[in-house]
């Protein structure tokens, strides 16, 4: 049997369009749903939505727009966390802008590409998987880990990113948020700043699905054999600080800080700025780039 990659929820009133969705991703071993407005998308996210992995939502569409869709999805907690890639004319920043704010952080252009259509899927589903995952990992690990006021840790792998992200995050009063983006924070640690992975060059090998293969050679070459993370944690009385420190060159956060209109239709590059928005309070770069701080203000009632 061909391998299953996902169930992918397409909505858009263009026949055509949705044919085309259909058969690409059908191709590539996703199972497609097809609605042809805004409000038949929602019966079927009601119908299907623990199966469902992405939403392919077009912007303009009867009954129901896209905008719309994409709001009543962030405001149900059963399926506020499915990815929404929606699709936008190429010169449409402002519907990016908006719909940034709505929550939509995958986009892809009309006309579609099917390459570049496979990749962003590919990446919504992979994301969304792995999140899935990381936050099953941390309820196993909070029991007691409240408790602790300061601690510090060392790493160099990807996978020993993974369950450092799971086990600190459990330190936190809302660790589901705070899993995602960590678990961002320490893989860039490793991969751009260790092992010196630029935006440019991630991309294309995403693109090529050789990134893994390619951290897990530099990882083991004698330049970057010897490079780790650091890892610091404090809990005051009114804040819980995390400062992420590597070993690389450094690089100008600033860009990465907020979601860009001009990258979202990249198959990476939402890392930083995830973490900025929604798993954070604070982050502060410091040291050339080399190292983050991370803060979350303590409420009473989590004091």
């Amino acid at each position: 049997m061909p391998e299953y990659n996902g169930t992918v929820l397409a909505v858009d009133d263009d026949p055509v369009i949705l044919k085309l969705l259909e058969t690409a991703l059908t191709k590539n071993n996703y199972e497609v749903l097809l609605a042809r407005d805004g409000m038949a998308g929602w019966e079927l996210l009601d119908e299907h939505d623990s199966v469902i992995d992405a939403v392919l939502l077009d912007r303009r569409m009867p009954r129901l727009d896209g905008l719309e869709l994409l709001r009543r999805i962030k405001d149900d907690p059963a399926k506020q966390r499915i990815p929404v890639i929606m699709e936008t004319a190429a010169r449409a920043r402002h519907e990016i802008v908006e719909g940034i704010d709505a929550g939509a952080y995958y986009y892809i252009t009309k006309p579609f590409h099917v390459d570049i259509l496979l990749s962003i899927v590919e990446t919504a589903v992979r994301d969304y998987r792995y999140q899935s995952m990381l936050r099953t990992e941390v309820d196993r690990n909070r029991q007691m880990l409240g408790l602790v006021s300061g601690a510090t840790f060392e790493f160099r792998t990807l996978e020993q990113a993974q369950d450092l992200a799971v086990f600190i995050a459990a330190f936190y009063p809302e660790p589901d948020n705070v899993v995602l983006g960590l678990s961002e924070l320490l893989v860039n640690a490793v991969e751009h700043g260790n092992l010196g992975i630029g935006y440019e060059r991630k991309t294309e090998l995403t693109r090529q699905g050789r990134w893994r293969e390619e951290i897990e050679s530099l990882l083991h070459d004698s330049d970057h054999a010897d490079r780790t993370v650091r890892v610091s944690y404090e809990r005051t009385a009114t804040e819980l600080r995390l400062i992420i420190r590597d070993e690389g060159e450094g690089f100008d956060p600033a860009p990465y800080m907020q979601l860009d209109p001009d990258r979202v239709t990249d198959n990476h590059g939402r890392g930083i700025a995830m973490a900025n928005m929604v798993s954070f309070d604070a982050i502060e770069y410091r040291a050339g780039g080399t190292e983050v701080c991370c803060t979350v203000r303590l409420r009473e009632s989590a004091s």
